[in-house]
């Protein structure tokens, strides 16, 4: 049983003894690890990051990421930080794990429970093999925690909010990072101007940011909603819920696992959620086709409404393991941009450049490699100097 860790530790500390921080991003389906090490000269860099995935329950994942960290020979850290999905209602910040903070995240599983039951017994797990050590959670909702009322407010009765039914936002761990390399690698006064950034992977989102400050996002009040994803439906008709029950008696249980694993892409082509296979698909299957023009088609359309909720676009930033990786996906979601000012430049986009917009085209449009592990780290740091 996880018991919270009795001693407080410092960077100070940290950098004096060489200790490690071990940084844990679980996601529904797999789990991504990070150690950074810092001494009394440097702050902490990334010593080796890996994932596990593809394992057919989480407590396998876990188990194997146990022994990877074991097989480091590593026998302890300064402190372990972990991406959590949804902080709930109440916690946005970053803030040490203790007894009070488990027993909230138990009561708010609902609000994901896709994520929420691995992150937990991650905690657990850790708790268990080191013992003491301070455990920081970092929320992937807090980059959203003061989006305006108008975008945060969702159109149903008013009494629902007393129970924590909003938009909260995902990914946003992601979002501080691009944010933060903007503000680094952009143009003077980018980072504040009309931005749209699009985490596209797995699970896709898109982000409206002005002044610097989010404005609006795709997912709601949980990560199913939005954009076409791999296997999550995004935005549908909530009608669909009572005629399914009532024409094939789906029990909401079963409608939460098909708008989850079986839609998006996968549910579109009846073959993969992956949008590299069905890239190479699309010439002889047509429904492999259509999924990805659908998905593209999505973006586009988010792309615009969010380009109206701004006033403009200045820049777009196009993130995440599609949007990184498949200039084909790009290209498509912007082709029928060019009245918002978008032009891709070919060749750029071909390479994956870090901008891919063509010289002198109003909006720039960058690709930007996301590093949420990067982001955790800061989480951490910040609760260890009690510096928020």
């Amino acid at each position: 049983m996880y018991m919270p860790g009795c001693e407080d530790r410092t960077i100070e500390r940290m950098e004096r003894d060489g200790e490690s921080i071990l940084v844990l991003n679980a996601g529904s389906s797999s789990i991504k690890f990070a150690v950074f090490s810092g001494n009394a000269q440097e702050p902490p860099r990334r010593a080796l990051s890996d994932a596990v995935s593809g394992v057919e329950t989480p407590q396998a994942a876990i188990a194997q990421v146990l022994d990877a960290i074991a097989a480091l020979g590593l026998q302890r850290f300064a402190a372990v930080g972990h991406r959590i999905v949804h902080g709930g209602p109440k916690h946005f910040q970053p803030q040490r794990i203790d007894a009070a903070l488990l027993d909230d995240l138990r009561q708010i599983v609902d609000f994901a429970p896709e994520h929420l039951p691995q992150a937990i017994a991650l905690i657990q797990a850790i708790g268990n093999r080191f013992g003491d050590t301070v455990q920081v959670a970092c929320f992937d909702t807090g980059f959203f925690r003061d989006l305006p009322a108008v975008s945060r407010r969702l159109p149903l009765p008013r009494k629902l909010e007393s129970i924590g039914v909003r938009r909260y936002g995902f990914h946003g761990l992601s979002y501080e990072y691009l944010m933060r390399e903007l503000e680094r690698i952009g143009r003077p006064g980018e980072a504040h101007a009309r931005v749209i950034l699009a985490h596209l992977g797995n699970g896709a989102s898109l982000a409206a940011v002005l002044g610097g400050k989010p404005i609006d996002t795709t997912m709601g009040m949980t990560p199913a909603g939005g954009l076409v994803m791999s296997t999550r439906s995004g935005d549908i008709d909530p009608g669909i819920v009572q005629f399914l029950e009532r024409r094939q008696r789906l029990s909401p249980e079963q409608f939460h696992r098909m708008v989850n694993h079986e839609s998006g892409l996968l549910g579109v082509s009846q073959s993969s959620g992956d949008i590299r296979k069905l890239l190479e698909s699309t010439a002889n299957d047509a429904r492999a086709a259509e999924a990805v023009e659908m998905f593209c088609y999505s973006a586009r359309k988010w792309i615009g409404a969010f380009a109206a909720a701004l006033g403009g676009l200045d820049t777009l930033v196009f993130a995440g393991g599609i949007g990184e990786h498949q200039p084909i996906v790009r290209r498509r979601i912007c082709q029928e941009l060019g009245f918002l000012g978008i032009a891709l430049e070919a060749k750029r986009n071909e390479q994956n450049g870090p901008i891919i917009s063509s010289e002198g085209s109003p909006v720039t449009v960058r690709v930007i490699p996301t590093d949420e592990e990067s982001s955790i780290l800061r989480g951490v740091l910040s609760v260890l100097s009690g510096k928020p």
